[in-house]
């Protein structure tokens, strides 16, 4: 009987089928994978760059001045409005000066409508400078200051320590006050409308 021969496998033909099948098996295993993972969290989008907000300080003892300052991106109107006024409290970064006492302390901020309802502590009053004209400097930076910054603001009412009716040595807080960029006139010049607050009432 004649022997039987084993018909010879060319491997050159069977290892591109092999390359082939492993090919697909891997992109069929990888869009298996993708099919059953869960999906990132999405992320929520964060403000980016600065706002360039207007500070009012004192130039040459006498008048109101404007410096620009660099800010953190906000998207609350009350929470912009106090960093602004954060931002103020901290000082000028130029030759001016303090238009507040460094130991003027903001309490909170609100909104009422277009009245920006602002709360200072105690030492607001208590730390300005005797004469009314320290008084309106002082005053009008937080006004002005926001107002400038945020059209939709028509006015501000002051409090100190939650008191509406607060009165300084010469000017009465007790009504919400209209901004008045007057106080900008360099000393000696006479603005066509000067800016005026109640004055305390003497007996």
């Amino acid at each position: 009987m004649p022997p039987i021969r084993r018909k010879r496998i060319n491997i050159g033909l069977v290892l591109p089928f092999l390359v082939i099948a492993l090919v697909f098996g891997g992109m069929l295993w990888q869009k298996y994978q993708a099919s059953h993972k869960i999906p990132p969290a999405p992320q929520i989008s964060q403000p980016s760059g600065t706002r360039t907000a207007v500070l009012f300080f004192v130039a040459d003892g006498s008048r109101l001045a404007r410096e620009a300052r660099e800010l953190e991106p906000c998207n609350e109107t009350g929470a912009c409005i106090r960093n602004t006024l954060d931002a103020l409290l901290s000082g000028p970064l130029g030759d001016y000066d303090e238009a507040l006492p460094e130991s003027t302390v903001l309490n909170s901020v609100r909104l009422e409508g277009a009245t920006a309802v602002v709360d200072l502590n105690r030492s607001f009053a208590a730390d300005l400078p005797s004469g009314s004209s320290a008084e309106m400097l002082a005053v009008y930076s937080l006004v002005d200051t926001i107002c400038v910054n945020y059209p939709q603001v028509r006015r501000v009412k002051l409090t100190i320590e939650g008191n509406g009716s607060a009165v300084l040595g010469h000017l009465d807080l007790s009504e919400p006050l209209e901004p008045d960029y007057s106080l900008e006139q360099a000393a000696g010049q006479t603005p066509a409308a000067a800016p005026s607050l109640p004055k305390k009432e003497t007996p």
